[in-house]
């Protein structure tokens, strides 16, 4: 029906023009009709198997899929936070200064890496993780959506990306959007990651080597069909991985993820004590005085319109403009659902609040900016009593248990991000060189058998100069010559020496990259690591980073 993203978006803003119209006969005349959720659509070319949901499930929940094994799908999508992400991570705004009203807060995504997928240097994280620009959206629910992401750039329409053909038109929006992140330098991957090597780093890695925990869904899947070609070929007939495919199998397992057991379900289907009588009073509020249900509207309550709350001037984030270049939809962005919001930690789309008491005083009193902000948007004079029905309702009544336990379907594997560090861990002190800076490791890469980019990082050395990295099978405690030396020479396994790049003292910085073997026999091995920076104005000649202990698993 709608040729590209542009297309959608202009039919949606004419329709938001007159929708409060639209909603208000909505809401009267058929109500009864919102107690199903029901199916979610699904195109025609993209039919659900259990075969494709299977194989969707595990990549989601896989690391791997990034380019340096440290972030999944899952890892800013947990089910049991309503779909969003645990963590609430200050990020810089417009003005891309930190601690400034106009900062807003994200995902911590993937650490700065160049196109060679080496470590480098972001102007505010430094060499640590990056920070997602927007919070991130549920994705449990989204399968009802039209258009995906905050600004609707995800739209029915899927292109597959190698040849930019049209694979599914209509009902495509889980399918454009799965594998933005996936090439993302911010969220899973380097500067200039492509596809073919992705598909190649898949046809060689272990599926879910990484996780614990799994479900038996899973484990059945994987004692069938324990490599990605063997997956592959099961849900598509062909065992080599193909973007369509990937998207064709990560929105199928999406399309899977039902929320339709909350309490308010159970009362629209007629148990009239599923909802207390102060949620059943605070969903009569959510329906009148609080005019929430002008947006959040039918069974996914969401409009699926895009609206500017007044929650930051326009100008910081411009939103829905992006997609259909029209200023008069500055400062707009989707309305989320509301199933499953209690679980949720951060909201809105810049984060902003971290509790619905927050919201709902935000919308009480109208908004905080009025810039382009949306015309329902006006103080409404509820009582502190009045919103606390109403966040009880939302609360409770929207929440399906089955999600906050994380109960099939919405069962998931232990993350490795989400375990305390044990495979790498960092031991003994180093020493300082230039500039008073002591060098240290970057090591984030999990040391597991057959992971084709396991990285070792270096930063805060002298630039310009000479790093050696020792990685010996034996451990050491002693100064030697002035240099704290931490690994056995004797025992020495490896040795590389790289140059460090920089800009002057305590700036310079390297990265060691290696695939390690898929070989059984390594696992449970120790390896033990240290980089050594020649410079003059350390003792001994030689700025020591501390050991770093490796078990390889």
């Amino acid at each position: 029906m709608f040729g590209t993203a542009g297309s959608l978006a202009l039919t949606l803003r004419r329709v938001q023009r007159f929708w409060p119209t639209v909603l208000l006969i909505l809401v009267v005349g058929s109500a009864p009709a919102w107690a199903q959720l029901g199916d979610p659509p699904v195109p025609d070319g993209n039919p659900l198997t259990p075969e494709k949901t299977i194989l969707g499930k595990i990549l989601f929940w896989d690391e791997q899929l990034s380019s340096d094994n440290t972030v999944a799908c899952g890892t800013c999508h947990l089910p049991e936070i309503g779909g969003a992400d645990l963590r609430n991570t200050r990020t810089a705004g417009f003005d891309n200064t930190l601690f400034t009203d106009d900062d807003g807060f994200g995902s911590p995504g993937i650490r700065t890496s160049d196109s060679g997928n080496n470590y480098s240097q972001h102007s505010l994280r430094g060499f640590q993780p990056q920070i997602t620009p927007r919070n991130s959206p549920p994705f449990i629910s989204s399968q009802y959506f039209t258009t995906l992401f905050w600004d609707g750039r995800a739209a029915n329409q899927f292109l597959d990306p190698l040849t930019q053909e049209v694979s599914l038109e209509g009902a495509a929006a889980l399918e454009s959007q799965a594998l933005d992140p996936i090439l993302s330098p911010v969220e899973m991957g380097h500067e200039g990651r492509d596809w073919p090597e992705v598909l190649a780093k898949l046809e060689n890695i272990i599926p879910l080597k990484l996780a614990s925990d799994l479900t038996p869904d899973i484990v059945d899947a994987l004692a069938i069909d324990p490599t990605y070609s063997d997956l592959f070929q099961r849900a598509f007939g062909d065992p080599t991985p193909t973007p369509v495919n990937i998207a064709f199998a990560l929105a199928s397992y999406q399309r899977s993820l039902v929320p339709d057991q909350t309490p308010w379900d159970d009362f629209m289907r007629g148990d009239a004590s599923a909802l207390t009588r102060s949620q059943q009073e605070g969903l009569t509020l959510f329906n009148t005085r609080a005019l929430c249900h002008f947006c959040h509207v039918g069974e996914i309550f969401s409009d699926q319109i895009f609206h500017n709350t007044g929650l930051r001037p326009a100008f910081e984030d411009i939103g829905f403009e992006a997609v259909t270049l029209d200023p008069l939809d500055r400062g707009k962005f989707k309305t989320s659902t509301l199933r499953n919001v209690g679980l949720r930690k951060n909201y809105m789309h810049n984060g902003q609040f971290t509790s619905l008491r927050d919201i709902l005083k935000f919308y009480n009193r109208g908004g905080d900016f009025t810039e382009n902000q949306d015309g329902l948007m006006k103080p409404l004079g509820l009582s502190l009593v009045e919103q606390a029905k109403i966040i009880d309702f939302i609360e409770t009544g929207l929440t399906d248990p089955r999600v906050q336990h994380r109960l099939p379907p919405f069962d998931r594997p232990t993350l490795h991000s989400e375990i305390p560090a044990t495979k790498l861990e960092l031991y003994g002190t180093g020493s300082t060189g230039s500039g008073n800076m002591e060098p240290r490791f970057i090591a984030a890469s999990p040391p597991s058998i057959a992971n084709p980019d396991f990285k070792l990082g270096i930063h805060r050395g002298l630039a310009g100069a000479p790093a050696i990295l020792v990685i010996s099978s034996g451990i050491d405690d002693q100064i030697l010559g002035g240099i704290p030396l931490h690994v056995d020479l004797d025992q020495e396994q490896f040795r590389r020496t790289l140059k460090l790049t920089g800009a002057g003292p305590g700036t310079g910085f390297a990265t060691f990259k290696a695939a390690i073997p898929n070989s059984p026999d390594l696992i449970g091995s120790e390896l033990f690591a240290q980089w050594f920076v020649r410079d003059p104005e350390a003792p001994g000649g030689f700025a020591a980073t501390a050991g770093l202990r490796i078990e390889l698993f």
